[in-house]
């Protein structure tokens, strides 16, 4: 029996956990740990092991749930702006087509490991399934063997085994990003070399693919004069409780029921997004998924859970009766979610499962090897059947023609004194596409600092006299880095000047039929002469006859040899070319960015100590 709160759920805890709480919170988090510890002492008392793991899981999730909410009410008020979740839809005239896209644009790398005796491999999905709005269906990936060259086939296991003598198909260990990575583990031999050549490959992978679309996608678009209304379309129902400064509650139902094909699976029918007052969509910071009515109930089923002495069936049938009558009573479900930044309009998006489409698909699929520098003359083909745009790159490319006032604005100083003997001084922007084409031929001049004492107006004292090695800048880190343990006096205000670095980016767009010399189209490849256009000064976006923007899968450099030079360069793209646009570095300037910052203070440790 599970009487866990939703794993969605916990899972989403668990992240938010990371990065604790704000100093804000301090009380509340106090408040929080007594608690735990509290829940956590009553468990001695629990001897029944099914009734002990029931009250973990279901207290430990209600803990969780309470320290997640902390968070996102702690989280300072910033404004940070994203993208559409839902505007790959509008590339596709159906769900379907959608789901056919995943499934068909899918294909396998080889990596080389760092080990004679492992492999990797890299599933390549054409949606980036670790941000919202990467892949919006519900879906499921399992894989089963890879076939080697000399036709043997190895079973997937979910965990490599130290004791399995044989070649093992396991998850990588060495990249937790990517979960779907995979690993070929070749016996290793204690004082035998091996010639990784001689060793079978890897030639294709097995496995299976499952897709739930639905039938249609319902959008409300919302503000504050609609709270407490309940918009319905047909079947679907929303319900806006409550929309304040960066976060908005949600209620919304389906009086349909789920066919009983997907009516088990996890689903998720909300896509809530935020726009602010410059029409621009604001990031997601979080959100909860378990209404106050939800918690209750849960709560109360800990504190019955709580009260028993041992486990059993009627128990179990119990909880799971009252589970069911619950959710006929509150067939709303409910979300809470925060954003980055005060919320003007929130667009609700219900993904409607009442019908629903499952594709289910086996899989056996090439591996391919694409080694980002290779001596081979001929360009090895990748076309894949599907068409993949880039939504992103517009709004990416806006950086070409970054301003000097827009650089210097966006400038943000942050401080570390934890270490006094390193405090550190930084200055950093969001990265930019003018940061891609700055290169590596820098002139970053003079980085003068000067550090001074304060006096009782906050204004400054004198300056502070310093031997060479009580600090250190770093101009092309846009560090500073000193040891107040050097300091003859404390010191409050640091002014200066760090160089920034800003590149003149000329843009030329070229018909596919009109490019000039160093560049060709080759089926849904751009080849590029490396020798006449250098991959340090220049970048390439393509856009097919839709006008929009291709997404790359990846590029290769061809080289002369494993030391000589780079000969041509190759991407490919989900799609067909029919448009280059060429960006090239032609001049970069450094500026100088004045500063004044007063220094966080730090903790001394008195040296005669």
């Amino acid at each position: 029996m599970d009487v866990r709160l939703p794993i969605t759920i916990a899972g989403m805890c668990l992240v938010l956990l990371i990065s604790g709480c704000s100093p804000g919170d301090e009380k509340h988090a106090v408040s929080l740990e007594e608690k735990t510890a509290t829940f956590e002492q009553s468990l001695d008392a629990i001897t029944d092991p099914k009734l002990k793991d029931a009250v973990t899981e279901l207290g430990g999730s209600l803990l969780l749930l309470e320290r997640a909410q902390l968070k996102l009410e702690g989280n300072p008020l910033r404004t940070e702006y994203g993208e559409d979740a839902l505007g790959v839809l509008k590339h596709y005239p159906t769900p379907q087509t959608l789901v056919d896209t995943f499934i068909n644009g899918l294909f396998v790398l080889h990596k080389d490991a760092s080990s004679d005796y492992l492999t990797d491999l890299q599933p390549v999905f054409p949606f980036n399934l670790n941000i919202p709005g990467g892949f919006l269906f519900p879906h499921r990936v399992e894989w089963q063997s890879v076939t080697l060259s000399n036709k043997r086939v190895i079973p997937y296991q979910p965990e490599w085994s130290e004791t399995d003598p044989g070649i093992q198909l396991s998850p990588s260990s060495s990249n937790v990003t990517n979960p779907d990575d995979l690993t070929v583990t070749y016996p290793f031999i204690e004082g035998l070399d091996v010639d990784k050549k001689s060793q079978p490959q890897p030639v294709s992978l097995q496995g299976k693919v499952e897709v739930i679309a639905p039938r249609r996608l319902c959008s409300f678009d919302l503000t504050q004069k609609d709270v407490g209304q309940t918009r319905t379309n047909d079947n679907l129902s929303v319900k806006l409780l409550k929309l304040e400064k960066n976060y908005a509650e949600v209620e919304f139902s389906n009086n349909l029921p789920l066919p009983a094909e997907v009516a088990d699976s996890q689903l998720n029918p909300l896509i809530v997004q935020a726009r602010d007052a410059t029409g621009q969509y604001l990031v997601r910071a979080g959100s909860i998924n378990e209404g106050p009515e939800q918690v209750a109930f849960y709560e109360k089923q800990l504190t019955h859970l709580q009260q028993q002495k041992t486990w059993s069936d009627t128990l179990e049938k119990q909880l799971s009766a009252d589970q069911q009558a619950f959710e006929q009573q509150h067939p709303q479900r409910y979300s809470k979610v925060y954003f980055n930044g005060p919320i003007e309009t929130l667009e609700v998006r219900v993904l409607d499962f009442s019908s629903a489409t499952v594709t289910r698909q086996s899989l056996d699929l090439p591996i391919r090897a694409f080694h980002q520098h290779t001596t081979d003359k001929a360009i090895q083909p990748l076309v894949l059947p599907v068409v993949v745009y880039d939504d992103l790159a517009a709004n990416w490319l806006k950086g070409a023609s970054l301003t000097e006032e827009q650089l210097k604005a966006g400038i943000r100083v942050h401080q570390s004194v934890e270490d006094p003997s390193a405090a550190r001084i930084e200055f950093s922007h969001r990265r930019t596409f003018n940061d891609e084409l700055l290169g590596d031929d820098f002139n970053p001049g003079e980085s003068p600092v000067t550090f001074f004492t304060e006096k009782h107006n906050g204004k400054l004292d004198e300056p502070i006299e310093l031997p060479p090695e009580a600090y250190q800048v770093d101009p092309l880190r846009a560090t500073i880095t000193y040891d107040l343990n050097l300091f003859p006096q404390t010191p409050a205000i640091a002014v200066g000047s760090m160089p920034l670095f800003l590149a003149t980016v000329a843009k030329q767009a070229y018909d596919a039929k009109s490019l000039p010399k160093g560049l060709e189209i080759k089926n849904n490849a751009l080849v590029v002469d490396l020798k006449r256009i250098p991959a340090n000064e220049w970048r390439f976006f393509v856009k097919d006859d839709s006008g929009n923007y291709l997404k790359q899968i990846l590029s290769v450099s061809h080289d002369a040899s494993a030391e000589g030079p780079a000969l041509f360069g190759v991407h490919y793209f989900y799609g067909r070319p029919t448009h280059v646009e060429t960006y090239q570095r032609t001049d970069l300037t450094t500026l100088q960015y004045g500063f004044e910052v007063k220094l966080d203070p730090a903790q001394l440790t008195d040296p005669a100590l």
